[in-house]
């Protein structure tokens, strides 16, 4: 049962993050009969640390207090992805996970875990837009970038800031059953549990990279996203040969037209949904989707969520809109 959660702190500590761990483990619940943790914020590099907010933290405690947790967190700070970190605290992280304990990184607190060792031949994620970096410096984690968190065993990874809330209540809700984490989730005023994965808060349109020889057909694609396209009928347009155009396609955009044609929609429709206030059927045939069932499949295929449930994060609630 966990009873003794330490959050571990690296100078440049980002305070928000860090306030969420202790919001979820170092608030005395117990008015509300909750579980109550033997909560303490622990310093890696003296007893006063600067966050990138300009000011500063104390705390009494040093590296000695991790040796008793049964949870250590570790909050995003700033330059992260790029420092050194004390090899006393990643000495403290594997014996920790060698006895036992969890471990928990917030953002880019992942680099810390990865320095330690503990993401190789693990899944993992991290902020995304710090996933790459996450991949390059450690090449034997295996990153994913669209989740929200990730278990795996006694390593739980979370991507930026609110996804922390995920990851702490994730680990509420396996100590303690669900009832347990909807009341801490309740008295926080968020929901228990959120669909999707950062997917859907990235902003990645496909590059515009040069095309010599599909570079038009790409533009006339672009124009008319809610028609029927064939590989054959694009081919012709370009004066080519099916087989040839779907090579040159694929050298010079890097993937399928099928592939390229679907995310070009899917950006459409998520442009759509958030500007107008048009019903997701008349999306779905704007993008090319042809009905609010096609649209749905592929947006919760390639964002993990749902047209109205994006809507409803990017924009709120429209008046008409089921």
């Amino acid at each position: 049962m966990l009873k003794n959660v330490a959050a571990v702190l690296l100078d440049e500590v980002h305070p928000f993050e860090l306030g969420v761990v202790c919001e979820v483990f170092g608030l005395d619940r117990s008015d509300d009969g909750l579980p109550v943790y033997d909560f303490a914020a622990v310093s890696a590099e003296g007893p006063t640390l600067h966050t990138h907010a300009g000011f500063t933290l104390s705390t009494p405690y040093g590296l000695e207090r991790l040796e008793d947790a049964d949870l250590i967190a570790v909050p995003t700070g700033g330059s992260y992805p790029t420092r050194g970190y004390p090899g006393e605290l990643l000495d403290a992280l594997r014996r920790a996970v060698d006895r036992g304990a969890r471990v928990l990184s917030v953002c880019t607190g992942a680099f810390v875990l990865g320095a330690a060792g503990l993401l190789d031949g693990r899944r993992c994620t991290t902020h995304w837009r710090h996933a790459q970096a996450l991949a390059d410096r450690h090449p034997l984690a295996l990153v994913d970038p669209d989740v929200l968190y990730v278990d795996e065993g006694p390593v739980i990874t979370s991507a930026g800031t609110a996804a922390a809330i995920d990851a702490c209540l994730h680990v509420v809700r396996q100590e303690h059953g669900p009832e347990v984490a909807n009341q801490v989730a309740r008295r926080m005023v968020i929901p228990p549990h959120r669909d999707g994965g950062q997917a859907q808060y990235i902003e990645r349109p496909l590059p515009r990279t040069p095309c010599d020889t599909v570079g038009d057909v790409l533009s006339w694609m672009e124009r008319h996203l809610d028609r029927e396209m064939t590989v054959e009928q694009l081919a012709a347009r370009a004066h080519m040969s099916p087989r040839t155009f779907a090579r040159r396609f694929q050298q010079e955009t890097g993937t399928t037209p099928y592939r390229w044609l679907l995310r070009q929609r899917v950006l459409l429709s998520q442009e759509l949904l958030e500007s107008t206030d048009e019903t997701v059927d008349a999306i779905a045939g704007r993008a090319g989707f042809g009905n609010a069932a096609g649209l749905r499949h592929h947006f919760l295929r390639t964002l993990g969520t749902t047209p109205n449930a994006y809507r409803r994060t990017f924009r709120g609630p429209v008046r008409g809109v089921a």
